[in-house]
């Protein structure tokens, strides 16, 4: 049977982005812009890794995007004793029908949170690969195709690498953006304090906003906004600009370029825009293209962050002119 997906224009995918946001900041106090930033990841079909320290809501952040968007939340604790068929599902001998049937693994969900993703070897971080990349899993020479959408959200704890295993540049080049949350600020945590003692409960509960067959709507709809050639020359540049940089051994591959446009395209839709314009590209370039940096070794004991060095090709990149359709 087809699957009919409503047809949404520009403004109602705004209109419900925001509506989502709302509802959000229900559960998540003080934090806009980084859901806001979550969200532009989801609907631009990508991942996220929030790089960030403990008891931060990370979790919370995940499952409260599955609780807004009428999606399936699986939570996978990576630890160096998972396996790859923890993630992805093993087939088990039936006795009953004296045949092997495949138990699916968490993976086959919408919003996985991978949390501490760098505690498991590099084979069970493997596994997840093929599912981010081609949103399907191979196992006993069969593939099976994973039901959109599909997202995962990782976090890794920036302070602490006794006993982890630092995620390879092919795996990080798969995440759509990296990201913090970050502290609250005085206020909002004395906030976070008051709504805890006025629900009496530590969950916080959270209407869906659209459902399932209304995100991947979302989804399509971004695919209609417009990148003038301009644009789209602009996001080459300033790629271009993080291979020639003296101080990155090797800079943003095609898929950080892809990555910075479909992240760019949702900025525009959240500021009202059916067209992307140079501010959308400077907004999306730091967590598009930050992670996908290799940093010259001398740089590392400099205290170095990749993220200036984004800043600088963004400095340096000449910013285009306004095209006639782009008023």
């Amino acid at each position: 049977m087809t699957q009919i997906v409503p047809a949404l224009d520009l403004e109602d995918v705004a209109v419900r982005s925001r509506r989502i946001i709302d509802e959000l900041e229900r559960a998540i106090v003080g934090k806009r812009e980084a859901l806001e930033l979550a969200l532009a990841a989801l609907l631009a079909d990508g991942h996220v890794l929030i790089e960030d320290y403990p008891g931060l809501a990370k979790t919370l952040f995940a499952r409260s995007f599955a609780a807004v968007t009428g999606t399936r939340f699986a939570r996978v604790q990576f630890t160096p004793d998972l396996m790859p068929s923890d993630v992805t599902g093993a087939s088990i001998f039936n006795q009953r029908t004296g045949d092997f049937e495949f138990r699916p693994g968490p993976v086959f969900t919408n919003v996985l949170l991978a949390d501490e993703i760098n505690r498991a070897p590099p084979k069970t971080q493997a596994a997840l690969l093929e599912a981010m990349q081609e949103h399907q899993v191979t196992t006993d020479e069969r593939t099976r195709p994973l039901e959109r959408p599909f997202l995962v959200l990782a976090t890794q704890n920036p302070i602490e690498y006794e006993g982890t295993y630092p995620l390879p540049e092919a795996q990080l080049d798969r995440f759509l953006i990296r990201m913090r949350i970050g502290y609250p600020s005085a206020e909002d945590e004395w906030e976070i304090l008051e709504r805890r003692v006025e629900r009496r409960s530590e969950e916080v509960h959270l209407d869906p906003v659209v459902d399932r067959e209304e995100l991947i709507a979302m989804q399509s709809a971004i695919e209609t906004v417009h990148v003038a050639p301009s644009i789209g020359r602009y996001i080459v540049a300033l790629v271009g600009a993080t291979r020639q940089n003296p101080s990155i051994q090797v800079g943003a591959s095609p898929r950080g370029t892809l990555a910075l446009m479909k992240l760019a395209r949702v900025k525009a839709v959240q500021d009202g825009r059916e067209f992307v314009v140079p501010d959308d590209v400077k907004a999306a370039a730091v967590p598009a293209l930050a992670h996908r940096l290799v940093l010259r070794p001398e740089l590392w004991v400099q205290s170095v962050r990749d993220e200036d060095l984004v800043r600088d090709c963004l400095a340096q990149v000449p910013v285009p002119a306004a095209e006639p359709d782009e008023r």
